[in-house]
């Protein structure tokens, strides 16, 4: 997936928000603008009638604040999965009447949706990411949860882009930073904008802690956003535990599962993890202790006795509602 630039049809990378530009904007400024290359810009120009309305013979093209506009209005329907051809259609309309056109809603489709869909959907937001379009970030956030529900949205559009924004930056040194911290800080707000179900009464709550150093948290997020649905009792300490942090957190909850999240081998704690195991408390013949859930690719490769290593959210789910036979349960008979 190429969140950078535009594929063979010419498909723009996305929307981003582009000050009014003043008269006379160069095609290589609006493309530094708009992250795009200015070959890119042509393209738009020659396929799509998208280049500036007023052109001075034996000069470089300029752009005014209206041209800038219509490129915009084109990005920013792109990123709605429209073709690159329709939206440049509509965004015409712009020129026409100064306003943004409304974006035709695709109809929901039943089921699981095909790659394809799910394509267009990661490219659009990792192109507005790119762009830093919030707006558009939180609109596209907001429509893949509503379409797939938050396990499926984080799954098959939030972690896809979220890995792809990573390796940009990996690639690239110190660019792309600002790209990842904007994304992940909506991916956090999209999760926490869930429905809330009524708590189950009187079962044990779960723990949720990153191991100590460990500062990437958004998984543990997506998994109490979807312990929320499904009414379980949680205590969520995001990033970065202290050891004795967590230690006491169990030993004061007495939680049925304690869930440990690694992102990096460097942060995977097997001392904590073992520790955890081996926790115990509750009176003399009936003492308990939690199960441990090894959560993200930090843990590969180590053991720790009775601990589950789920590798996905819908896969820990699977194994929480085991332990909690209350979730599933329907109501007892009369």
């Amino acid at each position: 997936m190429d969140e950078q630039h535009d594929g063979q049809d010419g498909q723009p990378d996305g929307p981003g928000p582009v000050a009014a530009a003043e008269p006379g904007v160069t095609t290589g400024a609006l493309a530094r603008r708009l992250g795009v290359s200015p070959t890119t810009l042509r393209t738009w120009d020659r396929r799509y009638g998208l280049g500036p309305a007023e052109r001075a013979e034996g000069h470089h093209r300029r752009w005014s604040a209206q041209d800038v506009a219509v490129v915009e209005e084109m990005c920013r329907l792109a990123a709605t999965g429209l073709p690159p051809a329709e939206a440049a259609h509509l965004a015409r309309k712009r020129r026409e009447t100064d306003r943004p056109v409304a974006v035709p809603r695709p109809r929901r489709a039943p089921g699981r949706p095909s790659e394809a869909t799910l394509e267009r959907q990661r490219r659009g937001l990792a192109r507005a990411a790119t762009r830093l379009d919030a707006p558009a970030v939180r609109d596209l956030l907001a429509e893949a949860v509503a379409r797939y529900g938050l396990v499926g949205a984080w799954q098959d559009v939030m972690v896809p882009v979220l890995h792809a924004i990573g390796r940009k930056w990996e690639e690239a040194g110190d660019r792309y930073v600002e790209v990842e911290h904007l994304l992940s800080c909506h991916v956090s707000r999209a999760l926490h904008r869930g429905p809330v179900a009524s708590v189950t009464a009187a079962v044990p709550p779960l723990v949720l802690a990153c191991v100590p150093a460990e500062e990437h948290s958004l998984p543990l997020e997506a998994l109490s956003a979807a312990l929320d649905e499904l009414g379980l009792p949680q205590r969520m300490f995001g990033a970065a535990v202290p050891v004795e942090a967590v230690a006491a957190a169990v030993r004061r909850t007495g939680p049925r599962v304690v869930v440990l999240w690694a992102q990096a081998r460097s942060t995977a704690s097997l001392p904590l993890a073992r520790h955890l195991a081996e926790a115990r408390w509750g009176v003399r013949g009936a003492r308990g202790g939690p199960t441990i859930l090894l959560g993200g690719p930090g843990w590969a490769g180590h053991t720790v006795r009775g601990a589950l290593r789920p590798t996905t959210l819908p896969e820990a789910l699977t194994r929480i509602e085991r332990i909690y036979p209350e979730v599933t349960a329907g109501p007892a008979p009369a």
